[in-house]
């Protein structure tokens, strides 16, 4: 793999994520699982694992994309407005709008903030620049 980040950017460039130790117990556990260990995206996943801050669970302050936390973002290049939900591979539903976090997109929105943006490369050779803009924790 090369040193750029899930979003095409320099490790450098990546905007700093957090995470709830909940939240890294269960994707540690999702990595070691043998369906996913080889998974095109397990890589990506550890990586984005790899550089983010420890948050104590029941922490106060703005919340963090988490699994199954809601995301309101917008595509700053086409204004376009989307909201997803982070959730675990088997749970995946584009129809509905549910993002697994192996996917490139639900890997690079891990741990982000409001006003938080990532780039990343999609088919066709377009970068979309999606800033969150809101999040609705997990329930």
């Amino acid at each position: 793999m090369s040193s750029q980040s899930q979003s095409g950017l320099p490790p450098s460039a990546s905007p700093a994520i957090r995470i709830r130790p909940r939240d890294l117990a269960r994707l540690d556990a999702l990595l070691d699982t043998p369906a996913y260990r080889g998974h095109p995206g397990a890589a990506a996943l550890q990586r984005e694992l790899d550089r983010a801050d420890l948050l104590p669970d029941g922490a106060p302050g703005e919340p963090v994309v988490g699994m199954h936390a809601r995301v309101h973002c917008i595509d700053e290049a086409t204004d376009a407005r989307h909201s997803l939900t982070l959730v675990f591979p088997h749970e995946a539903d584009v129809d509905m709008g549910r993002v697994s976090i192996l996917a490139p997109v639900g890997t690079a929105l891990l741990g982000l903030t409001t006003g938080q943006r990532i780039d990343w490369p999609s088919a066709g050779g377009r970068t979309l620049r999606l800033r969150v803009l809101d999040i609705d924790p997990a329930p």
